[in-house]
């Protein structure tokens, strides 16, 4: 497969329809969320992974970073909620 192959896929052609994904996105995932399944479903994943210290003594190194892209997940979550909450 080349270089432009694989550009091609999954690529918007312009940044109006990337943008135009976002927002789709964005909308999305604040519908899901917004119901009282989706609230208590993000509360519960900021229970697991955000409100817990990343490391802890005696742990693997690398647990640290996994945690770390956990948290990174839900954060997108809520930064696509916010988004769309101001779109």
């Amino acid at each position: 497969m080349s270089w432009d192959e694989l550009d091609a896929i999954g690529q918007p052609s312009d940044v109006r329809e990337a943008d135009q994904k976002r927002e789709d996105t964005d909308r999305l995932v604040a519908r899901v969320f917004s119901t009282e399944e989706g609230i208590k479903l993000l509360g519960w994943l900021k229970d697991v992974y955000v409100n817990v210290p990343i490391a802890v003594p005696g742990t693997d190194p690398s647990h640290a970073f996994y945690a770390e892209g956990c948290r990174n997940v839900v954060r997108d979550i809520e930064a696509r909620i916010k988004r769309a909450r101001n779109l």
